[in-house]
């Protein structure tokens, strides 16, 4: 798996090249993932989007995740802010996509990554925008669900099954549980951000999802065309929870995009 340096840290990347001239997608993984963790029932589910929409692929683990550079004093003074997906829009992701020669992505990011992949194109230039279960607002159920990974991980269960993806767990986990917990974090909202998007955008969410309610995409109001979709017998994963559905809307979505 290749690092690519920036600024002073190395970001793990995995490129899928299927020879495609269309916008190729940029992977986004949610606020406890990596490459490596867009795994869906034994496969490897950028492959699969990166087929069926004829598109090359990037898929990145977020600094702090897999096996990208760790944060040093992560519950100290390098901390995460309440921006910190906006940082990553705005700073992080125009950065490796220079340095990649990438323009006009599609953007396709889950949970944390889907609010990061909105931000981005609220600012810059999208081809289009795929969020699945991105958070726009915090919601008390979110807070609670954060509030028992919390407790899963400091019983051992969860660190046990996210060690086997981030070379630093403790910082994966505490960078995303400290901030989210945070009382600033409380009044986090990315609507009026929403507003400025240009570029199509696909939401969707699973109707049982344990992290957020279906407002987190019907508040998503753009200047351009917004497609939504509600997923059934789905928790927050609709990428590992309905796979083929979700596949099939994604793809669908994309057919008509260069």
């Amino acid at each position: 798996m290749p690092l690519i340096a920036l600024g002073k840290s190395e970001i793990e990347v995995e490129l899928i090249d299927i020879k495609s001239s269309l916008a190729p997608i940029v992977f986004l993984h949610e606020g406890l993932g990596s490459v490596a963790m867009w795994r869906s029932r034994g496969d490897y589910w950028p492959d699969l989007v990166c087929q069926s929409t004829g598109r090359n692929g990037v898929v990145y683990s977020r600094r702090g995740y897999g096996q990208s550079s760790p944060v040093v004093d992560v519950r100290g003074a390098n901390r995460l802010t309440p921006s910190y997906m906006h940082d990553e829009a705005w700073k992080v992701l125009p950065e490796l996509l220079t340095t990649l020669q990438i323009e006009h992505p599609v953007l396709l990011g889950h949970s944390d990554g889907a609010t990061i992949a909105l931000l981005f194109a609220s600012r810059f230039s999208a081809t289009a925008c795929i969020a699945m279960a991105p958070h726009v607002i915090v919601e008390d159920i979110s807070i609670r669900s954060i509030e028992a990974a919390k407790l899963a991980f400091e019983s051992g269960e969860l660190k046990t099954r996210l060690s086997k993806y981030h070379q630093d767990v403790e910082c994966a986990f505490w960078q995303w549980n400290d901030v989210w917990l945070s009382p600033a974090f409380r009044s986090f909202d990315i609507r009026e951000n929403c507003r400025q998007i240009a570029s199509p955008v696909l939401a969707m969410q699973g109707r049982q999802d344990a992290y957020g309610t279906l407002q987190q995409i019907q508040d998503i109001e753009t200047s351009s065309a917004m497609e939504r979709q509600i997923i059934e017998n789905c928790g927050h994963s609709p990428h590992r929870d309905q796979p083929e559905e979700t596949l099939a809307y994604v793809t669908a979505f994309l057919a008509d995009k260069a």
